[in-house]
């Protein structure tokens, strides 16, 4: 069985319900993968999409989507991309943080890696 990449539009559809028809089958893609039907992989990329199309088009509140997100990173029958740092993403995304940003000092932290930015606000979360 070969694998298969989730995009964005899935995830949007399956946690917004907008579309139910498309609701529905990204439903049945999930369930299918949780019975071992379908090995699906979800990328860090298309993580940070479907935030930022939840944040801007949807106008979704940030805790409703990290409470979201970590719950479906955190699916066994899911192959996520760098889990251990979608996983620790998300008490500076709730500070306030853009995804991007968070994923940044989640890998900093986990890796011992330094950051370089010129983003004053990312630096002094560096410092603390």
């Amino acid at each position: 069985m070969t694998g298969e990449l989730i995009d964005t539009n899935i995830l949007t559809r399956f946690f917004v319900g907008d579309n139910p028809g498309q609701h529905k089958k990204a439903e049945k893609i999930f369930r299918e993968a949780e019975m071992g039907k379908r090995k699906l992989r979800l990328t860090a990329l298309v993580a940070a999409e479907a935030v930022y199309v939840l944040e801007s088009f949807y106008k979704r509140q940030r805790q409703e989507i990290a409470e979201f997100l970590q719950v479906f990173i955190s699916q066994k029958w899911l192959a996520v991309e760098n889990r251990k740092i979608m996983q620790n993403i998300w008490p500076w995304y709730l500070q306030g943080f853009h995804f991007v940003d968070s994923f940044l000092l989640a890998w900093g932290k986990a890796n011992n890696e330094r950051i370089l930015s010129f983003d004053k606000k990312l630096m002094r979360a560096i410092a603390r």
